[in-house]
């Protein structure tokens, strides 16, 4: 059998994330793309090889011929066609951030639960090596006892016009950058975090540009995460983890195939690390391959996006902010 998957619009990101892995993983076949704008469907399509078009996201769920969707739509927007999907019976790969909001959040993870549906969040990262060599490290004892998380992801947008500076759409720095930011605090750090304080830079008075929250782990440690669009900070994405007896720093650890470098002092030493260079993107199609057609267990679950939206949530209310709503 194989894993034949629809594309629910034509994000920029869909060919990277979804179709290129594809290319090269036997389990998998993109057969169909919808999309509102019919000529811009059309040209994905042909560009890409995809066998059919539909004119809207409700006939991609109604085909029988499609086992899955991937949904890339604005942030705003996840949540409700992700219910639409699990409705049809389908199996969802969703992009990231989840839901608009930790209840909504909470609403697709009980549908999830009532299904035997595989919905997996994207946070590709997640499924690459480096990822699960950071947590051995630190599950080792190596560095000793934990004592403090430091994760960053900021990049520079300066289009305002686009759509992760609208509130409308579920916009916002924390939303687009800080999702990933938080979701590494949460994996690095072991546990979910509360969130002490937070303090937001603002493109306008409801969306943040630039984001710096810390927090505090149920075990004691300590943690920060730090997220721009548009900022002084143009370029880090980071994640340092300090113990009692060492400390290790990652550089790009969203996307280690571009580069990366793993560096662990401990012990008096220093060494640096470096893993595979394959797409983290498929890693992550193998995991959601893995999952609808063996029952893999996943590890960026629904019930995980209620954990990550729940301190995204919290972040914006500690910044005096208004949380996100659904499209």
């Amino acid at each position: 059998m194989s894993l034949r998957i629809g594309i629910l619009g034509a994000a920029r990101i869909a060919p990277t994330a979804l179709v290129k892995p594809a290319s090269t993983n036997a389990d998998v076949e993109v057969v169909a793309v919808a999309a509102r704008d019919a000529d811009r469907a059309q040209a994905f399509a042909a560009k890409h090889h995809i066998g059919r078009v539909h004119s809207s996201y409700e006939a991609l769920l109604e085909d029988p011929d499609v086992d899955a969707v991937y949904n890339p739509l604005p942030n705003g927007l996840h949540g409700r066609w992700t219910r639409a999907a699990l409705e049809a019976g389908k199996h969802v790969l969703c992009e990231k951030p989840f839901t608009a909001n930790a209840a909504e959040a909470r609403e697709i993870a009980d549908l999830a639960a009532t299904s035997d549906r595989v919905v997996m969040e994207a946070f590709h990262y997640r499924y690459h090596p480096l990822a699960l060599r950071v947590e051995e490290i630190v599950a080792s004892g190596e560095l000793g006892e934990l004592q403090r998380v430091e994760t960053a992801l900021c990049f520079p947008l300066p289009k305002f016009s686009d759509i992760r500076y609208n509130y409308d759409l579920a916009g916002g720095a924390t939303m687009d950058a800080g999702c990933y930011a938080v979701h590494m605090a949460r994996t690095f750090g072991g546990e979910t975090p509360e969130v002490v304080s937070a303090q937001a830079k603002l493109r306008d008075a409801k969306i943040d540009r630039a984001m710096t929250a810390e927090l505090r782990y149920p075990s004691g440690h300590t943690g920060r995460v730090q997220c721009s669009m548009w900022s002084s900070a143009v370029l880090k994405i980071s994640a340092k983890v300090t113990g009692s007896q060492g400390s290790l720093s990652v550089l790009n650890p969203a996307s280690p195939q571009v580069y990366h470098r793993l560096t662990v002092r401990a012990g008096g030493t220093r060494r640096v690390e470096r893993l595979p260079r394959r797409a983290s993107y498929a890693y992550q199609l193998d995991a959601f391959a893995a999952a609808v057609l063996e029952g893999a267990p996943v590890k960026t679950s629904a019930e995980d996006a209620v954990k990550t939206m729940s301190v995204i949530d919290a972040i914006y209310r500690a910044a005096g902010l208004p949380l996100r709503e659904p499209s």
